[in-house]
């Protein structure tokens, strides 16, 4: 190899003995041994790709039906009442260049009843048309069910799930009882209306699926006696930008106004996907770091089969920092191509898990993610190179370490005394 020629020397006899091994029983024995490393440290960098990439898909797709039924910001009076000037706040945050549509909203918590039936619910008044430019939800069912909800009316769209546990269906009656009652000569007494369910809603994650319910917003500001609305939702451009977007929006919108972005609003299973993530990482990285120092056997081996090797080495004027990097090369080359080969093995499988995931329940008869259990009957994956890198990086950094004590060992040869029995 003309090209190998121009390296350093450490270069390339490193290259040598990782190349070399292959006659002899014990030179093979320690190649076989060498081959187990690299395959050990490719198979943990693999699997490190393969299991992140799914967990990101996994957290990309909740993410996405979760932004599917709700906005990416929210604006309101942070003093608990109601926008009666709700459009000029609309207006105002339209300014900002990253912010794509505003649209009216009243939430409350009221107790959704049918017979002996009752359950909890978020009743959620919008303004069909608006809402369809903010939520991706809506824009579905906008041209079916959600053209239906008219002012006055008294229509309502459920969850499918809250629709499931009344036992309503569409064209039923179910009653709303709102919080706040009134005061009659007999008392207290709760304030109840009518609705007629004209149909269902599906966003695929089930904490929305089961408490959600929308109605016109003047049904909704007559129900609970508001002027106006309760908020504003906003829809971005980049929903990744929520956070910078809610800071900027600080400065366009009254000071007494509460401003909270869709990460917020859910920060406690963002929070959890995280440290899962976190701690998927540290076990697996576990596993590359156990196949990393299976080099150290490997490379404390080739030491004692090559110490005539080094004394050879040392008599023709090698110091021992240079016989510590023959060993370093070895054993980085190694590392190198354990982790090329992991990323090239667990991209790849990543990429194409669309495809091997259905093969695989084909071939063994199972369903790995049964649809009558989850919602989501394909195994999503998403590589990122975020995770990527780290995982290179770390690999490498580990198959490194494991060589610098055989190294420094090859390099405290005495010539003398290894040349003794040759």
């Amino acid at each position: 190899m003309t090209w190998l020629q121009s390296w350093p020397y450490e270069w390339q006899v490193g290259w040598r003995y990782t190349r070399a091994g292959r006659s002899g029983r014990r030179n093979g024995f320690i190649s076989f041994i060498s081959a187990v490393s690299m395959l050990g440290i490719a198979l943990g960098v693999a699997a490190l790709i393969i299991v992140l990439s799914v967990m990101n898909g996994f957290q990309k797709e909740v993410r996405d039906r979760m932004l599917s039924v709700i906005s990416h910001v929210e604006v309101f009076n942070g003093q608990g009442e109601s926008l009666a000037d709700w459009r000029a706040v609309a207006q105002a945050a339209r300014q900002v260049t990253e912010v794509q549509a505003a649209s009216p909203f009243i939430a409350q918590q009221v107790l959704v009843s049918r017979g002996e039936s009752m359950r909890g619910a978020v009743v959620r008044g919008i303004s069909p048309v608006d809402e369809a430019q903010v939520t991706d939800l809506a824009a579905r069912l906008l041209d079916s069910t959600l053209s239906r909800l008219q002012p006055g009316a008294w229509h309502i769209v459920l969850g499918v799930e809250l629709a499931r546990s009344l036992g309503v269906a569409e064209g039923d009656k179910i009653t709303i009882v709102a919080p706040g009652g009134q005061v009659t000569p007999a008392g207290v007494m709760p304030r109840l209306k009518q609705f007629l369910v004209i149909g269902t809603l599906e966003s695929g994650h089930y904490e929305y699926d089961s408490s959600l319910a929308l109605i016109h917003l003047d049904d909704a500001a007559r129900l609970f006696r508001l002027e106006g609305a309760s908020g504003v939702q906003l829809r971005l451009k980049d929903p990744q930008q929520a956070r910078a977007v809610a800071q900027e929006l600080v400065g366009h919108l009254p000071a007494n106004l509460t401003i909270r972005d869709w990460t917020r609003t859910n920060r406690n299973w963002f929070d959890a996907v995280q440290i899962e993530k976190r701690m998927m990482f540290i076990i697996l990285t576990l596993i590359v770091a156990v196949a990393a120092f299976n080099l150290v056997s490997t490379l404390v081996m080739t030491v004692t089969d090559k110490r005539a090797d080094i004394a050879i080495l040392r008599t023709l004027g090698a110091s021992p920092r240079s016989i510590m990097g023959i060993f370093v090369v070895q054993g980085a080359l190694a590392g190198v191509i354990g982790t090329l080969g992991g990323v090239a093995l667990g991209l790849l499988v990543a990429c194409n898990i669309d495809v091997i995931v259905p093969a695989m329940e084909r071939a063994l008869g199972v369903a790995f993610l049964p649809g009558s259990i989850y919602l989501i009957s394909r195994m999503p994956s998403q590589p990122l190179a975020s995770d990527i890198v780290p995982i290179a990086l770390i690999s490498l950094a580990l198959a490194f370490a494991a060589t610098l004590y055989p190294s420094w060992r090859a390099s405290r040869v005495h010539p003398a005394e290894a040349l003794r029995y040759e």
